[in-house]
């Protein structure tokens, strides 16, 4: 009893690579299979494992599907290091803006029912949103603004070109953006009607349609799809998204009897990893707080697999159907081709869809994948990608910032397709 007893100890600490019910998330194949070669998704564990156990991260979660099985399920670490929990793929994180694909599918139901076209002007549906001026120099006290030449339309939301920023410098791109930003105090809004007053008072960086530029054009969609549907973004999400699919651990706060699998965020410092205070812009429950399509969500590595396995699959999931095949081939396809500055984020070998990043010139890669190979990441360095030619769904969860340290994504991307044989 005693050896059985340290045998399930050793099972449910610091590393642990468990296939829990033979059919959730998904159903199970093994990864020789799937055609996988198991040594070197061995390999991948050890390198991601052994950066873990190097204090480098607190834990990392990785799940594979391919052919719409679960091929690998990994989880290494702490979802608490001071109690010492072990991170599992049940953890419940923050996915940051990996929410901001949840709500690309959102606004592509809301086409689909017939309730708004891509092209609607936002102004229609926002109408604190109607005549937007551009921010072309000067200081916070005495801007210097000129009209906009068109309208804000739901696609310049979708795609990051209507001129909407963050509050910070890689975002912004001008102090005075930033200060404006601040000064109308944005993440303090009350609901997501008070946000778009706050963000009535704030000039564009660009021209619509001109330029990418990554900002809370997602968390505007989420208020016009509290507007066109008539319920909150939450209630929204639940019913057309998260319990079609059965994600049953996926939302914007966490209930009671949940919050035990919370798992922590972490920065390193020169004495070990130390915890990283949730944003207050985050806190949200039923009746307070900003509803963020552009970030608010939490969710787990097994619920999130299945939304990606829905996408991948075209809209459905085991025979359940939350979008269309045609929408979700619109959605991954690249939406900025015509911009003078075409790629997100410098990404020469990308450009962008709704909501998600697309491999369009795989010649031009830094890590290996497949052209049309889409997905997004998370602030605290949450990623996902979804790869049609390869069939495959790959996600990595960590809960660190800053973003991306150490090009861990790389380093994943490239374990994930160097273990492919067939």
């Amino acid at each position: 009893m005693l050896r059985v007893l340290t045998l399930l100890v050793a099972v449910l600490t610091a590393s642990t690579s468990l296939l829990f019910a033979a059919d959730w998330p998904l159903p199970v194949t093994s990864p020789a299979a799937a055609g996988f070669s198991p040594e070197r998704l061995a390999k991948l564990h050890q390198t991601l494992d052994q950066a873990v156990d190097a204090g480098r991260y607190s834990g990392c979660v990785v799940l594979l599907a391919r052919d719409g099985k679960l091929v690998d399920q990994h989880a290494h670490g702490w979802q608490n290091v001071g109690t010492k929990t072990p991170l599992t793929p049940a953890s419940i994180v923050r996915i940051h803006s990996m929410t901001k694909i949840i709500t690309s599918v959102a606004i592509l139901t809301l086409m689909e029912d017939g309730r708004l076209n891509l092209f609607d002007q936002v102004e229609k549906y926002l109408p604190a949103l109607k005549n937007r001026q551009v921010f072309t120099g000067g200081t916070a006290k005495h801007p210097v603004l000129v009209d906009a030449v068109r309208p804000i339309t739901i696609n310049d939301l979708l795609t990051h070109t209507a001129g909407y920023y963050y509050d910070e410098t890689w975002s912004a791109g001008s102090p005075v953006l930033i200060e404006l930003f601040q000064q109308a105090h944005v993440w303090d809004a009350h609901n997501l009607t008070d946000f778009v007053q706050r963000v009535a008072q704030l000039p564009l960086s660009d021209q619509p349609g001109t330029r990418f530029r990554y900002g809370i054009s997602m968390d505007l969609l989420g208020a016009i799809i509290e507007k066109v549907s008539g319920q909150r973004l939450d209630q929204y999400y639940q019913e057309r998204i998260l319990e079609p699919l059965g994600m049953k651990d996926t939302g914007f706060w966490i209930p009671p009897e949940a919050k035990a699998r919370r798992s922590l965020t972490y920065t390193r410092s020169p004495g070990g990893l130390v915890v990283v205070p949730d944003e207050a812009r985050r806190d949200v429950g039923p009746d307070h707080g900003i509803l963020s399509g552009g970030g608010g969500l939490l969710s787990t590595a097994q619920d999130y697999v299945r939304f990606a396995q829905m996408l991948l699959n075209g809209g459905q999931l085991d025979g359940t159907r939350i979008l269309s095949r045609k929408s979700v081939e619109l959605m991954r396809q690249n939406h900025i081709g015509q911009l003078a500055d075409p790629h997100p984020f410098g990404r020469v070998d990308q450009g962008y869809g709704f909501g998600v990043r697309v491999v369009t010139d795989l010649g031009r890669s830094q890590t290996l994948g497949s052209p049309g190979m889409f997905g997004w990441d998370g602030a605290a360095s949450t990623l996902v990608w979804m790869d049609p030619q390869e069939r495959l769904v790959s996600l990595l969860i960590l809960q660190h910032f800053p973003f991306d340290q150490d090009a861990i994504h790389a380093t994943f991307t490239n374990g994930v397709y160097s273990a492919l044989e067939n």
